[in-house]
């Protein structure tokens, strides 16, 4: 399950509860008149304590509205301008900043990386030396999916350069420009691009360049920058995949250009209308031209069209499917679209243009479950589109329950060839230490009574007690259970029985790829510093 950046690797189709809100809207316009049933069917289905839901059309914001709660338990209502993570929709932002400082001038789209930041560094002195600007938004660095990301999720002691210094470890795991892999650290990148280049913090410059021209007055750069007063809806997860609650916030400080912005539907259709106007203001100027955004729009790495997960997804596959400047490009029903999503602890969301339509649409979720935002925006593209009638409620519930029972017939297999009669190979002191991964850091496993405990040393929440599985594999069971990534930890000895190297790998098929444990390649401390 792509459960928090699920989105951003997704196309259309893919996978990636509770205050009522008006059962039917005299105000909406036709195509819409049903909407309000759908989104309540859709919080109902996928457990959403609340929604909020924007359309634009022909220059027009046609509908903008809340429903549910902000929180599990309490009454707030979400409203047009309650604000949500907006996560990786972010990236069109970060996007739109660097064509930007190219028009004024500053710095130009191919512009190698090393001209403006020369100590960046990547795994590889070629891939150092091509990358360039464009390369940074456009996810074809040879970086595997989500890799680096455990820099600065869930939230870590890392600061900004440190993440992008940190990012000459991360290994590549495919040619440069071979393919497309998801990543969100080199919009890290781009944000320290950014502050160099304009001389501005990322944070102003979003405001001064883009939230005040647009017009996005409620929108903020963080979590950590809401106001006293600001009406936000708190994130809700599913822990251990089965218990509603709320999670706590989180801020990305460290990469707010891969994900940090909150933002409201009523902020959200005004980016929209400016996105499908070209780049036009209301006032008639220009925030950029209509050739910046033809380029952001164009096609810059291709990516393979899956087939659909359950076949009620078949009338959502796409003929075509890439990604461009912080946008994912696909079609449905012949028409192109301009999306994206965005995974959040606790909110996910989807924004989505069809520029033939001048029509965009916008839904903000205070739940891990991308198959809420694409139920409804698929409802709303095919009102509009005078498609055939589906139910993308069933078909999305259908992807939701095999992706579920994937999970359940994986565990299950683990369970199988387990030999629950094994002992580790050690006594359980010979296990703790001090380990190191290039990229990461440092972790630490301590014994504790008679047990033992993991601790990543820059990420608070990833702290759990290990569990025996067999032989010399543990299991790590955090102790924060709305994070859903309890993983094997395998230990490696030497031919002298020490251990030599740890290795780590997500249970669960549901886990977030962002926890990219896989890549690390932990060695005891003493052995990483001779090294």
């Amino acid at each position: 399950m792509q459960r928090r950046h699920c989105l951003n690797t997704s196309w259309i189709g893919g996978l990636v509860l509770l205050a009522c809100a008006p059962l039917a809207s005299a105000s909406a316009p036709a195509p819409l008149q049903r909407l309000d049933a759908t989104v309540e069917r859709v919080r109902s289905q996928f457990d959403v304590p609340g929604i909020a839901v924007a359309v634009v059309k022909d220059g027009q914001v046609v509908f903008e509205r809340g429903y549910g709660v902000r929180e599990l338990g309490k009454p707030a209502p979400v409203q047009a301008d309650t604000l949500f993570a907006i996560a990786s929709n972010t990236k069109a932002f970060t996007a739109t900043a660097l064509n930007l400082l190219a028009e004024q001038g500053k710095l130009k789209m191919d512009d190698r990386v090393i001209e403006h930041l020369p100590g960046f560094r990547m795994s590889d002195p070629y891939v150092t030396g091509e990358m360039r600007i464009r390369d940074l938004l456009s996810h074809r660095s040879g970086l595997s999916l989500g890799a680096g990301d455990l820099l600065f999720w869930p939230a870590t002691g890392y600061s900004n350069a440190e993440v992008v210094q940190r990012l000459a470890e991360v290994p590549l795991k495919a040619g440069f420009r071979d393919r497309y892999a998801y990543d969100n650290i080199l919009y890290a990148v781009a944000q320290q691009v950014i502050e160099r280049v304009s001389g501005q913090s990322y944070a102003a410059f979003l405001q001064q360049h883009i939230f005040t021209p647009v017009g996005m007055d409620g929108t903020r750069y963080n979590a950590d920058h809401l106001l006293p007063g600001d009406q936000a809806a708190v994130g809700h997860a599913k822990y251990d995949f089965s218990t509603l609650r709320t999670v706590a916030p989180l801020t990305w400080s460290n990469n707010a250009g891969a994900g940090g912005i909150y933002s409201s539907v009523h902020d959200m259709a005004r980016w929209m209308n400016v996105q499908l106007a070209h780049g036009q203001l209301d006032n008639g100027s220009a925030l950029f031209s209509a050739k910046t955004q033809q380029a952001m729009w164009q096609m810059i790495t291709p990516q393979a069209v899956p087939e659909p997960s359950v076949p009620q997804l078949a009338p959502a596959r796409p003929n075509f499917a890439g990604y461009g400047e912080g946008w994912s490009l696909s079609d449905y029903r012949g028409q192109k679209l301009v999306w994206h999503t965005g995974g959040w602890p606790g909110m996910v969301s989807r924004v989505t243009l069809v520029p033939e339509h001048k029509l965009g649409i916008v839904v903000l979720t205070n739940q891990e479950v991308g198959a809420a935002f694409n139920a409804i925006t698929m409802d709303v593209l095919d009102a509009y589109l005078q498609a055939p009638p589906t139910d993308w409620v069933a078909a999305y519930a259908a992807a939701v329950a095999k992706a579920q029972d994937k999970a359940d017939e994986g565990w299950a297999k683990h369970q199988a060839a387990r030999d629950a009669k094994s002992t580790p190979s050690l006594p359980l002191a010979a296990y703790a230490g001090g380990y190191r991964d290039r990229w990461y850091g440092d972790v630490f496993i301590e014994r504790r009574g008679g047990a033992l405990r993991l601790r990543f040393g820059k990420t608070a929440q990833l702290t759990g007690r290990l569990e025996h599985w067999q032989h010399d594999t543990f299991i790590v069971r955090w102790d924060d259970r709305s994070l859903n990534a309890d993983a094997f930890v395998n230990f490696s000895l030497d031919p002298d029985g020490k251990v030599r190297e740890v290795r780590m790998q997500a249970i669960s098929a549901l886990t977030d790829f962002s926890f990219d444990f896989q890549d690390l390649l932990l060695v005891p401390v003493a052995a990483a510093d001779k090294g």
